[in-house]
């Protein structure tokens, strides 16, 4: 790693919902003194036009690098669903990091993930389960979202101990409730926490 410390606020967001989740996960990250937030999307694989809602005109979207990968302290994956998957361009940016797996690159950093359903029973913990898997074969170490986060106990829509999550609904217009976007928070801090805690960080 080179420069400052880092986490990676890495997503994939079609309408909006995905995106201001990953707003919400950076401003946990930036809680931590010492920390920064990289806030990185990949482009979509569709030739439909993605459509990005005027609350969402201010939010950053550079592509990821794999240097940005590479380099990070720490990583936070965001997806929607896909059939209780991550989506087609997520996985496709995780499919070319073979090279850092090859080299052991990210071994040890922590790395947490979130999503984002149109549906509320619409597979979000297994959309996350599934982001976690190319995580663990490049040795990254899993952080979850603790039931000592007050909102996970409370929340009656998104929040899962896998990661963070949110229901848009099948119009997709319901937005990030307080729970949620506390539970978003928590999970960007505590994986900053986590970095920290590594003397190369």
């Amino acid at each position: 790693m080179s420069g400052d410390p880092y986490i990676l606020v890495l997503y994939y967001s079609r309408d909006g919902a995905t995106a201001a989740m990953a707003k919400q996960v950076a401003r946990g990250v930036e809680c931590v003194a010492g920390m920064e937030a990289r806030l990185r999307t990949v482009p979509s694989l569709s030739q439909a036009p993605l459509s990005q809602p005027a609350a969402e005109s201010d939010f950053p979207a550079l592509h990821a690098t794999q240097e940005d990968l590479k380099d990070c302290s720490g990583l936070l994956l965001g997806s929607p669903t896909r059939f209780g998957n991550m989506a087609a361009p997520l996985k496709q940016f995780l499919d070319e990091s073979s090279s850092l797996w090859l080299q052991g690159a990210l071994i040890d950093r922590p790395a947490g993930v979130f999503t984002s359903t149109s549906s509320l029973h619409g597979g979000q913990e297994s959309t996350l389960l599934s982001m976690m898997l190319p995580l663990m074969h490049h040795g990254m170490v899993i952080v979850g979202v603790p039931y000592s986060v007050a909102e996970l106990r409370g929340t009656d829509a998104g929040g899962t101990p896998y990661g963070a999550s949110h229901w848009a609904t099948e119009a997709g217009d319901r937005m990030l409730d307080e729970k949620e976007a506390a539970i978003c928070r928590a999970l960007g801090k505590r994986v900053a926490d986590w970095a920290l805690r590594r003397p190369e960080a």
